[in-house]
């Protein structure tokens, strides 16, 4: 047993975080007030978008984001295998069918190759795509605007993992931060182990007002807009409830800290690139592994560093390989099992192992390594002299 306790993760919080949350318990304005108008005012211009709306979490923006969109009862929605229950089981909110697609097997994003087969095959009418941005390598954002396009579907965009990720089509093109057309809503989540955290929280993003709109009013129990202000000194006591909200506001606590973080999220993401940077250094002669990859044209989050054994080159598998990581004080993690080998989608939809042959694969190959900052030296080199030791140790 190590001496050493690498945790996966441990958020980066400092003094400014603790003095604003004191300040806004002591304002007696606890939940959504001033601090979440100031957070998604920043938030939306760190992203280029008109528009952010604050709330408790990444699946509240995803769940506000297809109801904006109108999605039905019996429509498909393309959405990655490769990604947390989220963003599949808010079409089911809606009583809509998602179609997994398999991914690709270099960044494990989506491929749209098979997208466009599984559109074709479909049962039902498709009328939206769930781009989700594994790990912070982001998607290539202009082929996701033309597929969407020609086939005329919304894009809603889980960044969960990509903020303040960039991508950009060549090295002469400007960089872009989300897919930023008029039917396209952005999603990011700030729980607690993403790039800047709030505890729990969320942000749907968009450029189009009539989705803003629309969000904004379902996040509070479909309450018409003057309700928000209902208790400021100008604003009145009646209410009318329009559409069947939920309840998915930010508190002004969360964005305390979230207005911080924020101001602090390109200097984290340096931290967590230098921390990317030395384990490429020092793995990069393993041959039990692959490191992922870092695309040019892109700019990474670096909210995970998934490592993929090269299984016929090791005795042991993934999951042994996992136990004896945390054996030695390394936690680690697995993004993610893929939808189609949960019990829900096999049995609800049908899905086969075989039916999506990249992801089943990748997935049993798959650990994500501890990256978060703050990291100290000696728990980077822990973790790289245990990962080094176990795949000697078995070796084939």
């Amino acid at each position: 047993m190590s001496h050493h306790e690498v945790p996966f993760f441990r958020p980066s919080l400092q003094q400014q975080e603790v003095d604003e949350v004191v300040a806004t318990m002591q304002s007696g304005w606890l939940t959504s007030g001033p601090h979440v108008s100031r957070f998604e005012k920043r938030f939306a211009s760190a992203i280029g978008a008109e528009t952010a709306i604050a709330v408790n979490s990444g699946t509240a923006a995803l769940h506000l984001a297809v109801e904006a969109f109108g999605l039905k009862p019996g429509q498909g929605v393309l959405v990655p295998t490769m990604t947390f229950a989220a963003t599949a089981e808010v079409v089911r909110y809606q009583g809509a069918i998602p179609i997994l697609v398999d991914v690709d097997p270099v960044t494990l994003n989506m491929d749209l190759t098979d997208a466009e087969r599984r559109l074709r095959d479909a049962k039902v009418p498709v009328v939206g795509l769930m781009p989700v941005h594994v790990g912070g390598v982001m998607m290539d954002l202009e082929a996701v605007r033309r597929f969407a396009l020609k086939h005329k579907l919304w894009i809603v965009e889980d960044s969960a993992h990509a903020f303040p990720s960039r991508w950009r089509k060549s090295t002469k093109s400007r960089w872009q931060r989300r897919s930023n057309g008029s039917r396209s809503i952005s999603c990011y989540s700030f729980y607690a182990n993403k790039t800047i955290t709030t505890g729990e929280g969320g942000m749907a993003a968009t450029n189009n007002r009539r989705l803003a709109r629309r969000m904004k009013l379902m996040s509070l129990h479909g309450l018409s807009h003057d309700a928000w202000n209902r208790y400021s000194s100008n604003g009145h006591w009646d209410y009318k409830i329009v559409a069947p909200g939920f309840k998915y506001n930010l508190t002004d606590i969360a964005a305390a800290i979230g207005v911080h973080q924020l101001s602090r999220a390109e200097q984290m993401r340096r931290e967590r690139k230098r921390i990317a940077d030395g384990y490429f250094k020092q793995l990069a002669d393993v041959p039990q592994m692959e490191l992922p990859v870092a695309e040019r044209d892109r700019v990474h989050s670096w909210h995970l560093f998934a490592i993929r054994l090269n299984l016929n080159q090791l005795k042991i598998n993934r999951n042994q390989f996992i136990d004896e990581l945390k054996e030695h004080g390394v936690g680690c993690s697995v993004h993610w099992r893929p939808l189609h080998l949960h019990p829900y989608y096999q049995k609800s939809f049908g899905y086969r192992a075989a039916d999506f042959p990249v992801a089943t694969a990748e997935w049993k190959r798959l650990i994500s390594l501890p990256i978060f900052p703050g990291m100290r030296d000696d728990e980077i080199a822990h973790v790289v002299d245990t990962v080094r030791q176990l795949c000697a140790r078995h070796a084939r």
